[in-house]
């Protein structure tokens, strides 16, 4: 066989795809596979807060609903967010408490099922816990963060909304 058969041959799908219904590869050997993990409820608060970002949908006055992906940290039984205080996020939670919250990556692409929730502004003495669990889950870049956004806005400039499911 020359060198371009066997070059032809290896970039082939099939001559590299595993057979996963036998448990091996085209060439008979075992394939080592992982146990069997149930499907993770990723509707919890635990599960919600241990993602990185979670998707917070408001609603406006006329009832469209606005996303917007955001850091999640937990807080008991219940979800916290921070963020500016002057935002539109704020401003629709304080007209209508209802949102939905799921699971999401860093651009507001939804990884998961959304589960109603009621927001509301949080204190504060909650603002601060929550700057504080922000820090420590983040680390570095959360740290950054708060720190940017003391200068820019000061310690006032930033409030913290309390997620509770309601599922």
């Amino acid at each position: 066989m020359s060198a371009a058969t066997r070059s032809a041959r290896s970039d082939s799908p099939t001559t590299t795809a595993s057979c996963p219904d036998r448990g091996q590869d085209r060439a008979g050997r075992a394939i080592a596979r992982p146990a069997y993990t149930p499907p993770m409820d990723d509707t919890t608060p635990a599960a919600l807060a241990a993602g990185k970002y979670v998707l917070i949908t408001s609603y406006r006055r006329n009832g469209t609903p606005v996303a917007t992906p955001v850091w999640v940290v937990r807080d008991g039984e219940a979800l916290g967010v921070w963020t500016a205080a002057d935002s539109w996020k704020v401003k629709r939670i304080r007209n209508r408490a209802d949102v939905l919250v799921g699971p999401c990556d860093m651009r507001g692409n939804p990884t998961g099922e959304q589960v109603p929730g009621r927001a509301e502004v949080a204190d504060p003495a909650t603002t601060d816990h929550y700057r504080r669990l922000i820090a420590r889950k983040y680390g570095l870049l959360g740290r950054l963060t708060l720190l940017g956004s003391r200068v820019r806005r000061g310690k006032d400039g930033t409030v913290g909304l309390r997620v509770t499911l309601t599922s």
